[in-house]
């Protein structure tokens, strides 16, 4: 990277926020195999996956089962060094911060094509973040949560966001600089610039399939021909196809990538929503690995010769709340009685992967900002019961919407881990109606879209490291999730987010943090915990990622 004098003060800060946990986060993400791809090439990879995508535009996506084949397909102009979250050359070669810190230089990569065969250049840059930033249409925009948590608004705020623009503008200095002009700094860039939401995508494709149609009908959400039929990006694998009858996925190798071509002539995602079915699957040897074995298999799937590869947990699994449905939630005694009511302590020793622990706030330790001292909600069903009271709250009733049909990495068993916690809140008089959803089948767009629930079982694996990533993007804007509007809250969170200097950055996010947990406490943090990856002995080169950013590109198969 070249930086300037005061930009590389301000990039040593932003990288020293985070080093300690960057390292750690290293170590602990070695692969047991590394990158060693020994194996010979060509050849079909079929993975067992633990949900449905709902689309292949990346921009309107925010889930991993969704980002799994499009990270294949799609690259980012920065991304994360495998296996870690250190950040390195994507699309940019290198990247350069002015002075104010409110423009980003990028010079691209030559060379680079579309799969369409059309060329990856500054000018397609700037169309992309022009197409994102003037995005029209309450159902697109709401849909765009990753581009509103890092950007803030868009030139017309009509869905859920309604900040102040973080974009102002991209120049295309010429065929191969970009420069992204901002109308502030924030912390979470550069890092964000690697988020698969991000991703570059052909402009030609984008205006040929109507890319940003997106329209809501009643609670579904409808994608355009490009989202679903043809997404278009510059990565190793190409998309193929999307079978909905058989749940399947491929993708095939992209010949003209300009990098070193992936090794394995196809990959099949094979949407396996039971875990026990994925493991049966994978000892019949119809699929070649999965992902979110349950921990209790880690110990035979390993006897039985398989690899079984642990991520570091960086992560947080928590109990939302939303306080717009039911008047009691908007009582902090009650979201406190709720936060005293479940055993959580209980549930990690019995139902969560070795190395799993309670959480005490929304982000790992191993992220600056975070807070020893924050208020702690230990188990006290007598002191849960005591605050109802006092809030005039005995017969509480509830709606506890619950994901089904997906394993995420920070809830292997979403549907085991929802019964424990009812149990927990009946325990303390609460009444609980329990309503499953599938995942990609209404559950998230009814909690994150539509805020049709009390309460939901949900979590989040990092995505770069820094605490905006995590407690920001939770509360640092009204959503529907949480259903609340607190400006002193995103007040605080956004001036946090723009803090420059390394202790002073980590110091206002432990203030948040601490503030979260006593004076508002939106939601039930209940636990880190690492996630796991199997693949069979014949498999090769397969890099775990804390951020699960595994790529396939180097994975061959014997």
């Amino acid at each position: 990277m070249a930086l300037s004098r005061t930009a590389r003060r301000r990039w040593t800060a932003a990288i020293g926020l985070t080093g300690v946990a960057v390292l750690a986060l290293s170590a602990c993400a070695q692969s047991e195999r590394g990158d060693d791809a020994s194996g010979k090439t060509g050849g079909t990879l079929i993975f067992g996956a633990a949900g449905k995508p709902k689309n292949f535009d990346p921009v309107f996506n925010d889930d991993g089962e969704t980002f799994r084949p499009i990270r294949q397909m799609y690259e980012t102009l920065i991304t994360y060094k495998r296996g870690t979250a250190d950040l390195e050359a994507g699309l940019a070669e290198k990247w350069d911060l002015s002075e104010d810190g409110k423009s980003v230089t990028f010079n691209l990569r030559k060379g680079v094509k579309f799969h369409d065969g059309t060329p990856f250049n500054a000018a397609a840059v700037c169309f992309n973040f022009d197409r994102w930033f003037n995005m029209k249409g309450s159902a697109a925009q709401s849909q765009m949560i990753y581009y509103a948590d890092i950007f803030k608004g868009f030139a017309q705020n009509e869905g859920d966001a309604s900040g102040d623009p973080l974009y102002k503008s991209c120049e295309a200095k010429d065929e191969n600089t970009a420069v992204l002009n901002l109308n502030a700094y924030s912390s979470a860039l550069p890092a964000a610039f690697g988020l698969t939401s991000l991703s570059i995508s052909s402009p030609e494709a984008l205006k040929k399939y109507d890319a940003d149609t997106v329209t809501q009908s009643g609670e579904s959400f409808s994608y355009s021909a490009y989202a679903n039929e043809h997404p278009t990006g510059t990565g190793p694998f190409k998309f193929e196809s999307y079978d909905k009858a058989n749940n399947t996925i491929t993708l095939v190798r992209n010949e003209d990538y300009y990098g070193e071509k992936a090794k394995l002539d196809k990959i099949i995602f094979k949407v396996i929503e039971d875990e026990n079915a994925r493991k049966q699957e994978l000892k019949a040897g119809t699929i070649d690995g999965y992902d979110y074995p349950s921990p209790a298999d880690f110990k035979s799937l390993k006897s039985d010769g398989f690899d079984v590869l642990i991520r570091p947990a960086f992560n947080i699994m928590y109990l939302g709340i939303n306080q717009a449905n039911t008047p009691a939630l908007k009582d902090l005694r009650v979201r406190q009685a709720l936060a005293y009511a479940v055993n959580r302590d209980q549930l990690v020793k019995t139902k969560l992967p070795e190395g799993a622990e309670v959480a005490t706030q929304f982000h790992p330790k191993t992220v600056a900002g975070y807070a020893d001292d924050v208020m702690k909600y230990d188990y006290d069903p007598a002191k849960a019961k005591d605050l109802l009271k006092q809030a005039g709250a005995e017969n509480l009733s509830l709606k506890f919407y619950v994901p089904t049909e997906v394993s995420r990495p920070y809830m292997p068993s979403p549907v085991d881990y929802a019964a424990a916690l009812t149990e927990d809140l009946k325990a303390v008089g609460i009444t609980v109606e329990t309503v499953a959803r599938p995942w990609n089948g209404g559950y998230k767009d009814d909690v994150q879209k539509l805020g049709k629930h009390d309460l939901h079982l949900l979590g989040w694996t990092g995505d770069y490291n820094d605490a905006g990533n995590f407690t920001g993007t939770f509360f640092g804007r009204e959503k529907p999730e949480f259903g609340f509007n607190d400006k002193a809250l995103f007040d605080q969170i956004a001036a946090a987010d723009s803090v420059v200097d390394r202790d002073k950055h980590a110091e206002a996010w432990e203030q948040v943090n601490r503030d979260v947990m006593s004076k508002f406490l939106p939601a039930v943090p209940i636990s880190h915990s690492p996630p796991g990856i199997v693949v069979n002995k014949n498999v090769k080169g397969l890099t775990p990622s804390p951020l699960t950013d595994e790529r396939f590109d180097t994975v061959t198969k014997d």
